[in-house]
């Protein structure tokens, strides 16, 4: 029998067969642990992670980094740090979880600072 883990990973590879973030229109990846939420805004062309957030970050003083209002808060960290890199739309990129709880709330607060997907 898999690993949840493994599940979640063949299903992250096969959502990957049709995302793919460029230069315009990077993709914003999702990676839950069991304390902490992180979100990467990733160049796939080039390889490389152009903006970054986690709830480890000292600056979002949070007691626990892994529910709902930690995720909220990363979505939003993410999201001001993608415009002033002139980041505006991105895909969105669940990482084989269900768009629900932890990771809807890390969308949502993306979005409700203005990044587009």
């Amino acid at each position: 029998m898999k690993s949840r883990n493994d599940q979640r990973k063949k299903r992250h590879l096969r959502i990957r067969r049709h995302i793919k973030g460029t230069a315009d229109i990077p993709r914003l990846n999702v990676f839950r642990s069991n304390k902490y939420i992180y979100a990467q805004i990733i160049d796939d062309i080039k390889g490389v992670t152009l903006v970054s957030a986690s709830s480890l970050e000292k600056e979002l003083n949070l007691k626990n980094g892994s529910n709902i209002e930690a995720a909220t808060k990363v979505g939003e960290l993410v999201a001001e740090r993608a415009l002033k890199a002139k980041i505006k739309q991105v895909v969105f990129d669940r990482g084989g979880y269900l768009y629900h709880g932890r990771v809807k709330a890390l969308a949502d607060g993306a979005r409700s600072k203005g990044l587009e997907f």
